[in-house]
């Protein structure tokens, strides 16, 4: 048991002045109890508390820490862009060389429009769907996350599953009414919706790789059924690759699916850790964006210097090194290691994973959609957590969310991983026997 006295304080701290302790939802613990510990610092593949405790990191600030914490090419691009100045409100040769290695890697994307966080991102990607078609409903898919967007937030999944919450207060039912929910890894389900509602719908948005209701790929069928049918009907296909993007394949899902959507939605590794999002795709369809057309977007920081600086830097390693092969390698180790840990233990669990970009559901069934994932035994996953977080390994702290690995982490970082589990999985094991 690790103490942590100090997170403690800090978080009734906080609680005094921050709703509920924490400016994101999940921070809170929420779905595992007890206290966050508060971080410190972060350096590779380690976290530290401000108790001194060092953790074995995979949230990597859920997803953008792909080259590990600190690196050291990152942090001197911030730190150069930093002593030039840190916003301008005006345009930047930094801001076009991101959009030009974007555009050079995701398969989708002409043209590209840097803003602040992957919320944003898909806000204005779906207004750009429906100025384009000049049509107002959307369809989403049950357990897929795209951000606090008013109208997506209908049985969204993240946050939002994790607070028990499928649909948030405050959001108009004028809003959410044009918003369309089907089952994820449902083609006939798809097939049906546009059936019903021939040229009414303007865009389809998808996780080409779910997030949020843990690790949940997409079958290629799924997927090719949504590209077919938007074709055929007209309507926009938007890929969410907000987590998935650089992350699962340099071109992200749709590299690896060999699926080319209309548009893609960007965030977290663009940014090399700092906030950024950005929504890019077909020329025809971008340039109807104000300036070049009529729909509406703007954004003071959008592609401030910093995080242009902190992705360019990120996005130019990952293309030199192509840490892809090694970042299987330990995923795999990872995820087969921990699979079977549970197995010895007795303990029933399913794996999904892509990449480097896994979740180990409890559960006895495969997961391949909401209705699934929701069936996991979330008591015996927070049992897990703690285990865990006791024994150095810092974890998400929601069954319904993903872990990452990133290119900092070692071989011996995996094995003690794994060795961890082994004795979490028994001491879990051992409760429920008594």
């Amino acid at each position: 048991m690790r103490d942590r006295p100090q997170s403690f304080a800090a978080f009734e701290r906080a609680k005094k002045r921050i709703p509920g302790g924490v400016n994101s939802p999940a921070r809170a613990f929420g779905a595992v109890g007890g206290t966050p510990p508060f971080i410190a610092r972060g350096e590779g593949a380690y976290l530290w508390d401000i108790d001194g405790n060092r953790y074995i990191d995979y949230v990597g600030s859920w997803g953008p820490m792909i080259l590990g914490h600190g690196h050291p090419r990152v942090t001197a691009a911030i730190r150069q862009a930093l002593e030039r100045g840190t916003s301008f409100g005006a345009p930047t040769e930094a801001e076009t060389r991101l959009a030009e290695l974007i555009a050079a890697t995701v398969p989708s994307v002409e043209k590209v429009r840097l803003v602040n966080s992957g919320t944003e991102a898909v806000m204005s990607a779906l207004r750009l769907a429906r100025g384009f078609t000049k049509r107002d409903k959307i369809v989403k898919f049950a357990g897929c996350y795209h951000g606090h967007v008013d109208n997506l937030l209908v049985a969204a999944g993240s946050s939002a599953a994790t607070l028990g919450v499928p649909t948030s207060p405050g959001v108009p039912l004028s809003v959410a009414k044009d918003t369309i929910v089907l089952r994820y890894n449902d083609p006939q389900g798809v097939r049906d919706a546009f059936a019903r509602l021939p040229g009414q719908i303007s865009a389809v948005i998808v996780e080409p790789v779910a997030g949020n209701m843990g690790c949940v790929p997409a079958s290629r069928d799924f997927l090719q059924t949504l590209r077919d049918v938007t074709s055929q009907d007209g309507a926009v296909l938007i890929f969410d690759e907000v987590m998935s993007g650089f992350r699962v394949a340099l071109g992200g899902a749709q590299e690896l699916y060999r699926i080319v959507p209309d548009l893609t939605t960007l965030g977290k590794i663009i940014g090399g850790g700092l906030p950024v999002g950005a929504y890019g795709g077909r020329a025809e369809i971008m340039d109807h964006i104000l300036p070049a057309g009529k729909v509406f977007q703007a954004g003071t920081l959008s592609g401030n210097p910093l995080a242009t600086a902190a992705g360019i830097a990120t996005l130019e390693i990952l293309r030199e090194t192509n840490p892809y092969p090694q970042l299987e390698r330990l995923s795999a180790r990872l995820i087969d290691g921990l699979q079977q840990g549970a197995c010895d233990a007795g303990i029933p669990v399913h794996v999904g994973r892509v990449g480097a970009m896994a979740t180990l559901f409890f559960s006895k069934k495969p997961v391949v959609d909401w209705e699934t994932a929701a069936a996991c035994d979330t008591t015996a996953f927070a049992q897990f957590f703690h285990a865990m977080l006791d024994r150095g390994v810092y974890l998400p702290c929601s069954q319904f969310e993903a872990l990452f690995p990133s290119v900092a982490h070692t071989d011996e970082d995996i094995e003690a991983t794994i060795s961890a589990a082994r004795d979490g999985f028994a001491e879990l094991s051992a409760a429920h026997r008594g």
